[in-house]
């Protein structure tokens, strides 16, 4: 079986292609047999007064093209910048990497997995900013 199997916890709520759909009361999984689908488990939605930071800024961009809100054609550019203008201050080669996978997955259509690139940098931003103010 292919396709991108959700395991969701009881009452857990997941966005798909603009639909929220909540889990029961039962841990269960759902399998997502259409390949272009957008996903968001809502969990891990940023809500816009949360994108605060340079990272997060770009994961909420991101992550619009995911909930409907900005179209794929509009995002790819401006989502392109920002990716670059972290990979100037982002210059570890494991931040380089998630970068590169976030770039590629902007140029294939795949928000999700940009925005999942983009996440795996948010504890290290969390990290420098801390190291910053102390």
């Amino acid at each position: 079986m292919s396709g991108l199997v959700l395991k969701l916890g009881p009452k857990e709520r997941v966005l798909i292609n603009g639909a929220v759909i909540e889990n029961g009361d039962r841990r269960s999984r759902l399998s997502i047999m259409s390949p272009n689908a957008n996903i968001l488990r809502l969990r891990d939605a940023i809500h816009p007064e949360e994108a605060n930071t340079p990272v997060r800024r770009v994961c909420y961009a991101a992550q619009l093209v995911l909930t409907g809100d900005a179209t794929p054609d509009d995002a790819r550019m401006p989502l392109l910048r920002r990716i670059e203008e972290l990979s100037q201050v982002l210059t570890d080669h494991d931040s380089r990497r998630q970068l590169a996978l976030a770039t590629e997955a902007v140029l294939d259509a795949q928000y999700y997995q940009c925005l999942k690139a983009l996440r795996a940098l948010l504890p290290r931003e969390e990290r420098l900013l801390a190291a910053g103010v102390q």
